[in-house]
């Protein structure tokens, strides 16, 4: 259970941060829609780091953060999300785009499966 939580610790917390620091620049390497401004893109970005906190402090003896059971609920509300986006034809316009938003979708379900089955 311990890897899986400092696994979603740093998924979250790479993204986060690619997201917080360079969010036009990561959206265009991915092949993703671009706002007009990095205004939304950072504010993700930094909600992706107060989760990733949030689940090293639960990795951690010190303190009580975002358990497994909440990492689940997350990341399969974003699956669901990602995923309607994606089918109902509202996603990136690019091929990359979508195959990289259908990679995390993929990524997340899988991860959810295993962190499931370790609850």
């Amino acid at each position: 259970m311990q890897q899986l939580l400092w696994i979603e610790t740093l998924l979250k917390f790479s993204a986060g941060a690619l997201l917080a620091v360079f969010p036009m620049m990561t959206l265009r390497l991915l092949g993703l829609p671009r706002p007009p401004s990095g205004f939304w893109p950072r504010v993700c970005g930094v909600l992706l780091l107060g989760i990733a906190g949030a689940l090293f402090l639960e990795g951690t003896s010190k303190g009580h953060g975002l358990g497994l059971a909440g990492v689940v609920i997350i990341n399969l509300c974003g699956v669901a999300l990602l995923a309607c986006v994606l089918v109902l034809d509202g996603g990136p316009d690019s091929l990359r785009g979508r195959l990289a938003v259908w990679l995390v979708v993929c990524l997340l379900v899988i991860l959810s499966v295993l962190e499931i089955a370790m609850l």
